[in-house]
Order: C-alpha cells, then sequence, then structure tokens
C-alpha cells in the first residue's frame, strides 16, 4: 500500500495510475488524513477474447430455415 498526498499525486498520477492498473494499492490523502483509494476500474483495458460467448447461445436448425413470404414482404416494405 502507497499513501501520497494530494499535491504528490497531482504531480505523479500517471505513475500512480500505473500502479494501480498493476494491482498495488494507492491511497491518497490531505495531509495524514487519508481521503480516497486510486482502484482501475473493472475490465477497463481487457481486449475481447474469441470464443468468449461458446456454450452461452445456441443456434437451432429453424435459425437456418427460409423466411415466411409474409415475412419476408414486411421486410422488403421497409
Amino acid at each position: 500500500m502507497s499513501t501520497y498526498t494530494v499535491y504528490n499525486a497531482k504531480t505523479h498520477l500517471s505513475s500512480l495510475i500505473d500502479e494501480a492498473c498493476a494491482g498495488e494499492e494507492v491511497i491518497i490523502a490531505r495531509g495524514k488524513q487519508p481521503l480516497v483509494k486510486l482502484v482501475p476500474l473493472r475490465g477497463a483495458g481487457q481486449a475481447r477474447r474469441f470464443g468468449a460467448m461458446r456454450g452461452h447461445a445456441v443456434v437451432g436448425a429453424e435459425f437456418f430455415e427460409p423466411l415466411p413470404d409474409e415475412e419476408l414482404r414486411a421486410w422488403e416494405s421497409e
């Protein structure tokens, strides 16, 4: 756990952000009184992973069947 004064936090903010994103606990204090804890947002900066939804959705055979004529006409008229 690292504690910084407001003044030091303002002058070294980018390095404190890097520290927090690396999993360190960063506390910002006014004098000796702790005020806030700097933490990374959940999921921020994570890349999308191919196949992450595998097993969560099922596409049945009816998905690949042709649409009924009345539904096709509705799509064509819009």
